[in-house]
């Protein structure tokens, strides 16, 4: 006989077993790694990867360009300005200005360069700076030749193309990922949160406060998202990355709530909370130590849910220009800034590639609910 296993392993093996489930969940990990790497990945680790070069504007993909880098008149060194944590927080700032060129030569004291010339500049002139400038200090012309070479002048690859600013297609991409899970995690938290609060509330207690709260909860859910994302933003009389975790985050609690409530409404009868109030158990203590952990299945279901349509809401708000604000690069930001240039060349990959994005991760949380709804279905687990 085998021996008795206790239900989260059924749940466990079941799950490991849902190949579209685990899919989606190794598509999540990476996408969390990503996040969590932050600056430290990007080719371009700029605040915001907002980094743009603006004869490079527009390029396509795989798309190669030499670099010259020329020191800033005004920049200055700050002790923190190479601290590893800074830099994973909000990027590094550069010290040089970016000018891409065609080809140099050194001359004397000086490098000659050709500015690059992409289809829609004029031809400028070649230009000219001396090795000192370019390093900053004098030395012997060997030398400073020999560290412009290594140090000033660069081959760069877009490997996802430029966008209109002429900016790191896939450093914004991956950045996006940062926030496109932290709208996600935030909603997720505050409505389970607040979910679980009220929902716990109306089904235990019952009558008139039942009442009173279903009724809030009616008119919660029959406002459109888009809506009460506004009104929270106007009320708070901001727009921005935190605003929108937090618009977003309030708008999804009703879920959650209704989920909770029919829950309590099935369990406080039961045997074992009988038991509890013959014992003597606070109702608080009945709540969050006996009832709400018999609900750990649903919610983790409809977390996941909730995870993949905060992500949605956000792109959307986005895309309409009232949620994250550039120059962040927001997934559903760069599809607007891509769909305003349909009808060029670049407009496809431009919109394509944030959609993807979304699209994927999306649908990743949808294929780990889906799994998840399946590993804790009471029907298969009876049947082990």
């Amino acid at each position: 006989m085998p021996p008795a296993r206790p239900p989260s392993y059924y749940i466990r093996q079941r799950l490991l077993q849902n190949r579209p489930a685990m899919a989606g969940l190794a598509f999540i990990v990476l996408c969390t790694l990503v996040a969590l790497a932050g600056y430290w990945i990007l080719p371009d680790n700029s605040p915001e990867a907002n980094n743009g070069i603006v004869q490079l504007q527009k390029q396509a993909p795989g798309f190669t360009a030499t670099i010259l880098r020329l020191p800033l008149a005004d920049s200055t060194r700050t002790a923190t300005a190479d601290n590893p944590f800074v830099i994973w927080w909000r990027g590094r700032e550069s010290r040089f200005q970016e000018l891409p060129i065609s080809s140099y030569q050194f001359r004397g004291d000086s490098v000659e360069v050709a500015p690059y010339r992409n289809h829609s500049a004029l031809a400028d002139q070649p230009r000219k700076y001396a090795l000192a400038q370019l390093v900053g200090h004098a030395g012997p012309r060997a030398a400073l030749m020999r560290t412009i070479a290594e140090e000033r002048i660069s081959k760069r690859t877009y490997w996802l193309g430029t966008d209109k600013a002429g900016r790191d297609e896939l450093s914004r991409l991956l950045l996006g990922t940062r926030i496109s899970l932290g709208i996600g995690l935030v909603a997720v938290l505050i409505s389970v949160v607040l979910g679980m609060a009220v929902g716990a509330l109306a089904g235990y207690v019952g009558g008139w406060v039942d009442s009173l709260l279903l009724g809030v909860m009616t008119v919660v859910w029959s406002i459109p998202g888009i809506m009460l994302v506004i009104a929270i933003s106007l009320a708070l009389d901001s727009k921005g990355v935190w605003t929108s975790f937090v618009a977003v985050g309030l708008t999804m609690w009703v879920d959650v709530a209704r989920v909770v409530r029919g829950q309590m409404l099935s369990l406080r009868a039961a045997t074992f909370v009988e038991a509890g109030r013959v014992l003597g158990l606070s109702q608080t203590r009945l709540i969050v130590r006996h009832l709400l952990p018999n609900m750990t299945g649903p919610l983790i279901v409809i977390a996941t849910s909730n995870f993949a349509a905060a992500i949605l809401l956000e792109a959307g708000l986005s895309f309409l220009g009232l949620g994250v604000q550039p120059p962040a690069p927001s997934w559903g930001l760069m599809v607007n800034e891509g769909f305003q240039l349909l009808g060029t060349e670049a407009g496809l990959w431009l919109t394509l590639l944030p959609g993807l994005a979304i699209s994927l991760l999306v649908l990743s949380f949808n294929l780990l609910g889906n799994g998840l709804r399946d590993a804790y279905d009471p029907k298969t687990l009876l049947s082990e």
